[in-house]
């Protein structure tokens, strides 16, 4: 199995090496880039290659297509948080930073105070968008999703996935063949949903199997594996992490964690094992043998970790290290196969944004707008500190030498100038 992860993950980052950087973490939805040559110092005007001011809030992370940028963004003169707000797909030239269409792809009305209402560290827009190569697939949770050509022209658009959502929306969509997948995990309801990819026509839809006693929501993002041949949809909700069957999501495996709900990071995978974070309120980090079949709470959780996990921010493998920063800015270095600490290192700030590794590096971005890079390996052993105009939650995009910042007013491509 391991020799079969290899060679899945070397033809995912060889797609990324060609300077695409297809959905949320990269094409290889592991956090690692090919990029060569990235810059380690900047400022707000050092090392800049362009600057692009980005109307309205959106926390959504580019996603790169040759050389075209995608993002998303929510627009309203009545301020970030307002309930009525233009929830836009933009495209950036990755040249020079101009934008080449802004288009609103839903109106968001006011609905109830219930479902307007989210969280102040979120946004209207928090999504990353995906791409196949031949269309971009945006998605605002319960407000609507949409496809849109490369050049803008929607596609479909639906709103047919509806649950109350808590504190706004989050998570991202995953492509897998002809389907577009969705986790949909709301205060009243929590089911993941399969779209079709050329009509936006529900293919399936199932409920989740675990009940949590208290809270339902989440905003997890999915992860497609292969498991001794057979390609698994991981997924989690409130309460437990599910592998799913992604042609017609049926339920191979469920492992609970009790009452974790409002989980955000998106799982990994790497030495046969899953690293999912289990949410609030106290945060875990569970290590699952995705082997199994049905409730496998009990035989496949390997280890877990407590002290340190994040709330947010997703895992990170490099080599036989897993790489995890709290919310709070703990940074934490791990023995992936066996969970035994190596290094935890306090870092100063908060922490949103998932941790990238590229052209030997790992990077990390705070909250405040401060990027800390550091060597991977078992002793901390920091490189660098750069600083940008606070708020980023967004985690970065790499396209060849570069990388693409979003901030909360600007997206910014830095790389090493000549």
């Amino acid at each position: 199995m391991k020799a079969r992860f290899a060679m899945v993950l070397a033809l995912a980052t060889a797609t990324a090496s060609a300077g695409d950087w297809k959905e949320f973490r990269g094409s290889n939805a592991q956090g690692h880039a090919e990029g060569t040559n990235l810059p380690t110092h900047w400022t707000d005007t050092e090392n800049v290659l362009w600057k692009t001011p980005i109307a309205g809030l959106g926390w959504s992370s580019p996603v790169v297509l040759e050389d075209r940028v995608f993002l998303t963004s929510a627009v309203s003169e009545k301020g970030a948080l307002a309930p009525t707000q233009s929830l836009r797909a933009l495209c950036i030239n990755l040249k020079d930073g101009t934008t080449t269409w802004d288009i609103e792809v839903f109106s968001q009305e006011s609905v109830s105070p219930a479902v307007d209402k989210i969280h102040g560290k979120n946004s209207q827009a928090s999504p990353t968008p995906i791409t196949d190569g031949k269309h971009v697939f945006v998605h605002f949770g319960t407000r609507g999703t949409a496809c849109l050509t490369l050049d803008g022209k929607i596609v479909w658009k639906t709103q047919e996935l509806k649950y109350q959502p808590v504190h706004g929306n989050g998570g991202s969509p995953v492509l897998f063949k002809g389907l577009l997948i969705i986790s949909c995990d709301g205060g009243d309801r929590a089911f993941i949903a399969a779209l079709e990819r050329d009509s936006g026509k529900i293919r399936w839809q199932h409920y989740r199997s675990v009940k949590p006693a208290a809270k339902k929501f989440a905003f997890g993002t999915p992860l497609l594996i292969d498991v001794g041949g057979q390609m698994q949809l991981i997924s989690q909700g409130a309460g437990a992490v599910y592998g799913y069957r992604p042609e017609d999501g049926q339920e191979i495996w469920q492992a609970r964690y009790g009452d974790g709900y409002s989980v955000i990071p998106r799982p990994v995978f790497a030495h046969g094992l899953l690293y999912v974070g289990t949410g609030y309120d106290q945060a875990k980090l569970i290590a699952v043998d995705p082997t199994g079949k049905g409730d496998v709470t009990e035989t496949h959780i390997k280890w877990t970790m407590t002290r340190g996990a994040p709330h947010t921010p997703s895992p990170l493998v490099v080599g036989d290290e897993l790489y995890v920063v709290s919310d709070k800015g703990i940074a934490t270095c791990l023995n992936a196969k066996t969970g035994e600490q190596i290094w935890q290192e306090r870092l100063g700030g908060n922490y949103s944004s998932s941790p990238l590794f590229a052209d030997g590096k790992i990077y990390l971005q705070s909250e405040e707008g401060e990027s800390i890079i550091i060597k991977p390996g078992t002793t901390y052993s920091e490189i660098a500190r750069n600083k940008l105009e606070p708020r980023t939650f967004a985690s970065h995009a790499v396209v060849g030498s570069s990388l693409l910042v979003r901030t909360e007013k600007n997206l910014y491509r830095i790389g090493n100038k000549k």
